[in-house]
């Protein structure tokens, strides 16, 4: 027996299709659409079906934007011979938050994993070796996840980059700000000590 009505259910199914939404939180989601206004609730499913008609990826860095290129690429503030390669467009969002990097991104849309079925020709690698391959680019910085598909994804790139004498480098790892080492694994003291510098 169903406890609400047709649409309500489908709604809830809608929002449960949403990464990390279980059902409580899908019912949740729903009861609180239902709860709009008409208008409230009209200006919601606007604002996904023109993002979703709207947004595109930028021909430059492949990052999200609403036509053209990003602000990013476009801005003349930014230094353009050094690229962050990322996965994903949540990856820059969280690299500008920090306000250090100031070089120009490049979204692969995902790492490579054989387990999943994504291979080196499913992401951007081909649009970033062009990039490179254009002159003017002096590093890469490989910026995926640490790991194991972040890294084969870091490895596989920063080799195919090896022929255009471009400095490749890694994001560093280790213990965070506040941590303690007790608490901390082997593998990440380890890459802890090796990435350590000079004070």
């Amino acid at each position: 027996m169903e406890y609400f009505p047709a649409p309500l259910e489908a709604l809830v199914e809608q929002f449960a299709r949403l990464p990390g939404i279980g059902g409580k939180s899908a019912q949740r989601l729903a009861f609180y659409v239902l709860g709009l206004s008409e208008q409230e609730a009209q200006t919601f499913a606007d604002a996904i079906v023109t993002a979703k008609k709207t947004v595109t990826y930028c021909p430059v860095c492949r990052n999200f934007t609403a036509g053209g290129l990003c602000p990013i690429c476009a801005s003349d503030r930014r230094d353009s011979s050094v690229i962050c390669v990322v996965a994903d467009p949540r990856d820059v969002a969280a690299m500008e938050r920090g306000r250090e990097f100031n070089g120009k991104y490049h979204v692969l849309h995902g790492v490579i994993s054989p387990m999943n079925r994504v291979g080196p020709d499913d992401i951007a690698i081909k649009p970033l070796l062009e990039r490179v391959a254009q002159g003017g680019v002096q590093e890469v910085i490989m910026a995926t996840n640490p790991d194991t598909e972040g890294e084969a994804t870091a490895m596989y790139i920063a080799r195919l980059l090896k022929p255009f004498d471009v400095k490749v480098t890694r994001l560093a790892y280790g213990i965070p700000v506040g941590g303690h080492l007790e608490f901390t694994d082997d593998a990440t003291l380890a890459r802890a000590l090796e990435g350590r510098r000079e004070l």
